[in-house]
């Protein structure tokens, strides 16, 4: 105990010297004879691995004098004068593998870019080939010629503590990177509305927005997370940061560079957190664990045996702390594999092994709930949970759904704030109210209200 208060005030001092320094004092390199404490030899290691990306997509734009009056663009049919506007983007990277030049981002730093340029430490400016992309947990891979380069080494994300002090390194604008410390303020975090498979590494250390993609590493400069996320009112670097963990990373990495996706599996149910009132009433002492709310008929949970009301401890060796841990693991487990779940029944610990199945979707043309989602694709998972939301596939340019406000990637959550779980049920809650339509769409990491009317 002793040893760990000595470090923690070893390291608070080492803050306040750090903060005097940058206010421009010169600091002695030891003092009494004792060196300072400093992460440069570790940041030296690690700053090589993190890069800046740069995007530029092309934005096709209708332009003329006249164009913004109706009247005049009909009577005198003036015509349209396209014109190509270039949006550009930056944010940050990490080198996961140096051998094949794989390098780890956010989806929303290279949604839909047309060209990507990884700038690396030693000024290199070098052209990236998207991979694969993953919206769900806004992550993406992309791939650079290999020379030169040096990967992170990858650090055990299960075994972060709240407390351990972390590094946050980014590169958002080419110059040079950034480091900002801090530590690990709480772990397993969801419920942001941020992503649809939450589980957030979420730390003091200031993430700004261009640092996206970047690099959380712990004190021997091991990759523990991939920033991306960060909440303040004011965008900038003063509120709380996010990162996801280097363990889900790692399954995502393996799904897009074999399917260029995550191909989810499906293991048919709903869950809910285990708190002490559902221990009590389901006769069991444990204080964490997911409780089985439905089971979806014919499904491979209900082809292992597993019931409403079994309480999940843990599956394939992992402990289950809440149904957001449950979920990440189903969601990022590959069609065929196996997961081998220990449960609790009527207070006797029990064990199935259960084959993850492929998630079946289905399809409608917009118009068939609404004439106002004419031109848009809806799509919805059959047999998943029952909160998922209906995506959009698709949505054609100048159609009414367009005009509504609705574009490709978005999800629906609720209508008229109904929740909504089925193209049925979504049908229904619209015609109730034909006069104006209220959608909650989540958008990437933002979520709001539409009115269509």
């Amino acid at each position: 105990m002793g040893n760990r208060i000595g470090f923690a005030i070893v390291m608070l001092l080492w803050f306040g010297l750090v903060s005097i320094r940058s206010a421009g004092a010169a600091m002695p390199a030891n003092v009494n004879g004792q060196p300072l404490p400093s992460l440069a030899d570790m940041l030296e290691d690690v700053v090589p691995t993190v890069v800046n990306i740069t995007t530029a997509t092309r934005i096709r734009t209708v332009e003329h004098p006249l164009l913004s009056d109706p009247f005049f663009s009909r009577f005198f049919n003036l015509p349209q004068m396209e014109r190509d506007k270039m949006q550009q983007s930056l944010g940050s990277g990490v080198i996961v593998d140096a051998a094949k030049g794989l390098v780890i981002t956010n989806h929303h730093v290279i949604h839909k870019a047309d060209s990507i340029s990884v700038t690396l430490r030693d000024g290199r400016v070098l052209q990236g080939k998207r991979v694969g992309l993953d919206r769900e947990t806004d992550m993406a891979l992309i791939q650079i010629p290999t020379e030169g380069l040096k990967a992170a080494r990858p650090g055990d994300s299960d075994g972060l503590r709240v407390g351990d002090f972390v590094v946050a390194i980014g590169n958002p604008f080419g110059l040079g990177q950034t480091v900002t410390s801090g530590i690990i303020s709480a772990m397993g975090r969801k419920g942001l509305g941020i992503d649809g498979y939450e589980d957030f590494i979420q730390t003091d250390a200031s993430i700004n927005p261009g640092n996206s993609g970047g690099a959380l590493v712990n004190l021997r400069g091991e990759l523990v997370g991939i920033n991306t996320a960060i909440l303040s009112q004011s965008g900038g670097n003063v509120g709380i940061g996010f990162a996801v963990p280097i363990n889900m990373v790692q399954r995502i990495i393996r799904q897009l560079v074999r399917f260029g996706e995550v191909r989810r599996g499906l293991l048919g149910i709903s869950s809910q957190d285990l708190t002490s009132d559902l221990a009590t009433a389901f006769g069991t002492s444990q204080k964490h664990g997911a409780v089985i709310t439905r089971i979806v008929p014919g499904s491979a949970a209900d082809k292992a045996g597993l019931k409403v009301g079994d309480v999940v401890l843990s599956a394939n060796g992992r402990p289950i702390q809440n149904s957001g841990t449950l979920r990440n693991l189903v969601g990022l487990s590959m069609v065929g594999e196996r997961i081998q779940i220990e449960f609790q029944r009527d207070g006797k610990r029990r064990q199935v092994t259960a084959d993850v199945t492929e998630p079946k979707t289905k399809r409608t043309d917009g118009e068939r709930i609404d004439p106002r989602f004419l031109g848009a694709i809806l799509e919805k998972v059959e047999g998943g949970e029952q909160d998922q939301p209906i995506a959009v596939v698709s949505v054609q340019p100048d159609s009414p759904a367009w005009h509504a406000g609705l574009r490709e990637g978005d999800r629906i959550l609720s209508a008229n704030r109904i929740p909504v779980g089925s193209f049925e049920h979504l049908a229904g809650v619209v015609q109730k109210n034909d006069r104006e339509m209220l959608l909650n769409i989540q958008r990437g990491q933002e979520g709001f209200f539409i009115l269509v009317r």
